[in-house]
């Protein structure tokens, strides 16, 4: 062989050896990208943990097992539960999760406890689903609806403890929807139905027995004040009455007293009352008739029950004088 022969052998194994070598740097190097960390394996077993941005590797030695997302994740679960009387609920929640630090250890956990994702889907969704049951096989198919706060509460508190083992730390678990079967959600309307129309009419009555009984008692006050009223009323008209013949009564006394002091007879005064007496009843009278008697004994004896009417005191408290003819 020709020493050109030799030359060009050598330089395409120059080549080959330059070809081998660079891709043996370039084998070295690796990406991990953002909000992502590489778990790599040596002859298949865990070695380490790369960080996002360039990393060397031993080349064909050390492996990138898998990445591992270090962001939040979010699932939508659908699973059925069934209540303590028998009443079959529908449950979607949704769970937002995370891995609990970037530590060797927790990733080696992530990355090695399922094997694959679907595995963890499942191993998540049955968690979820256990723990509801837990809850809402102990309650009612009435209660379910108003405990969902309760629900989320409990199976948030056993989510926690699982997924911490599986290097995961839950952020937020949330039911979104949750749902009968038709015939169950059909007679819960019904039933709720006839209780607003209970408490309708239970309100309706109430309203009814007050309105009634603040009338009565509106009517037994009013009586109650017309009757306090009128026995007022009363009680000023006697009293003004018992002061009125009061008055007339000193009235006629210091007349027929200043009669007498001038010399005069009290018949005058008692003529003067029966004139007056006829006089205003003809002028205040509405139409009426009035008859007088005009015969002179009847007169003299009417003047005579007068003039008894104004005798003072002092004539009726004196001693009758003895007849001189006796």
């Amino acid at each position: 062989m020709d020493s050109s022969m030799t030359d060009l052998l050598s330089l395409i194994g120059y080549g080959v050896l330059a070809v081998i070598a660079i891709a043996v740097v370039l084998g070295s190097f690796r990406i991990v990208n953002q909000a992502t960390v590489a778990v790599v394996t040596l002859f298949g077993k865990y070695r380490r943990v790369l960080r996002p941005g360039l990393n060397l590797l031993i080349p064909f030695i050390e492996q990138i097992n898998r990445t591992v997302q270090i962001q939040n994740r979010t699932e939508q679960l659908q699973f059925k539960t069934i209540t303590s009387d028998q009443a079959v609920v529908y449950f979607t929640a949704t769970v937002i999760f995370t891995v609990s630090d970037h530590e060797p250890e927790t990733v080696k956990t992530v990355a090695f406890k399922f094997i694959d994702e679907a595995s963890f889907d499942i191993a998540l969704l049955s968690a979820v689903e256990a723990s509801v049951r837990e809850y809402v096989a102990t309650r009612k198919q009435s209660e379910v609806l108003g405990l969902r706060a309760e629900i989320v509460n409990h199976a948030k508190s056993t989510l926690d403890e699982q997924l911490s083992s599986w290097g995961y730390t839950v952020i937020d678990l949330q039911i979104t929807e949750l749902a009968f079967d038709k015939e169950v959600t059909d007679s819960m309307a019904r039933i709720v139905a006839a209780t607003n129309l209970k408490i309708a009419a239970e309100a309706e009555g109430q309203a009814l027995l007050i309105t009634r009984t603040k009338a009565a008692e509106a009517e037994g006050a009013a009586i109650r004040i017309a009757a306090e009223n009128e026995a007022t009323a009363a009680r000023l008209r006697g009293e003004g009455l018992a002061a009125f013949r009061k008055a007339l009564a000193q009235g006629f006394g210091e007349s027929a007293e200043m009669l007498n002091e001038h010399g005069l007879d009290p018949a005058l005064l008692a003529f003067s009352m029966w004139t007056e007496t006829i006089r205003d009843a003809a002028k205040e009278g509405a139409g009426n008739t009035i008859f007088i008697d005009g015969n002179i004994s009847t007169s003299e004896e009417a003047l005579r029950r007068l003039q008894a009417f104004t005798v003072s005191k002092n004539e009726k408290a004196a001693p009758k004088k003895a007849d001189p003819k006796k």
